[in-house]
């Protein structure tokens, strides 16, 4: 038995963690983010795949059964091709899940016009994963994409709350809402925009849904271990969490905190 890993490319995914284990908080999680070599958003697929797959396998190697990718660019451009070609030759009992088709399961259930904006990285918007996924459970549904390039860093430097990020919040808002009229529904695509709630609400018309993905993501995965015991029967219940990244621990503690919402601790883990 062993605990279920979380992996991002740095902090995001700490916000699925968070509402993950408040759904769930009987698991033992372990949290690895591939902090030295973030951002994934600008790199090409078979850099993303090789640096996730990297860090699937040491969560592996440290017992865990199941990986949540919580984080919006791996699940786009490394998550198929690690359950499809990779899986069955490392870890054939073993399963590793995103954070887009569980989005992408809800949308189409929220909207009531049929049109839907995604908000994302550079990496996700590029991918067009969303447009296909949303396209498969809602063939109706209208998708327009809109890269937020500024949105990561003005909370990595703890400035999202800040007069100074109200430009580029309410920037990328306007430049959504006029691809078309008829947009009810704003899914938030990417780990980090969730702290970005507040403002994102200030400066929308009324009348949008705005989608963040952490409650979604912890609502799937217990839909999920309900419909496979035989996965949930290997996940350890001590209700301990573990913390690694592959930079360093003292500056992912202290951004931890904005993310977790709690102190953490960390140890460094180190990539091939």
């Amino acid at each position: 038995m062993g605990p279920i890993g979380i992996f991002d490319s740095g902090y995001g995914g700490l916000t699925v963690l968070k509402e993950i284990v408040a759904e769930l908080p009987q698991y033992d999680y372990i949290y690895l983010g591939d902090n030295a070599r973030a951002p994934y958003g600008n790199r090409g697929f078979d850099t993303i795949h090789t640096y996730t797959l990297e860090c699937v396998q040491k969560l592996f190697e440290m017992g865990c059964p199941l990986v949540i990718l919580a984080c919006n660019t791996a699940s786009a451009k490394a998550l198929r091709t690690i359950q499809q070609k990779d899986l069955p030759h490392i870890a054939p009992d073993n399963r590793v899940l995103g954070v887009i088709r569980p989005t992408s399961e809800m949308v189409g259930t929220i909207t009531q016009t049929g049109e839907v904006g995604i908000l994302a990285t550079n990496g996700t918007v590029s991918s067009e994963s969303y447009p296909l996924e949303i396209r498969k459970f809602f063939p109706h549904v209208k998708t327009h994409q809109l890269a937020c390039p500024m949105w990561v860093p003005l909370i990595e430097n703890n400035e999202h709350e800040s007069e100074g990020a109200d430009y580029f919040v309410k920037e990328y808002l306007d430049r959504i809402l006029s691809a078309s009229p008829g947009i009810d529904t704003l899914v938030l695509g990417c780990t980090h925009y969730p702290l970005l709630m507040k403002k994102i609400k200030q400066f929308l018309p009324g009348g949008i849904t705005v989608l963040s993905q952490g409650k979604i993501v912890a609502h799937s995965l217990k839909d999920y271990l309900k419909r496979h015991p035989e996965m949930e029967s290997r996940l350890s219940k001590q209700q301990q969490r573990s913390f690694y990244t592959t930079d360093d621990p003292g500056i992912f503690d202290k951004m931890a905190e904005i993310f977790y919402g709690k102190t953490v601790t960390s140890s460094k883990m180190l990539t091939k």
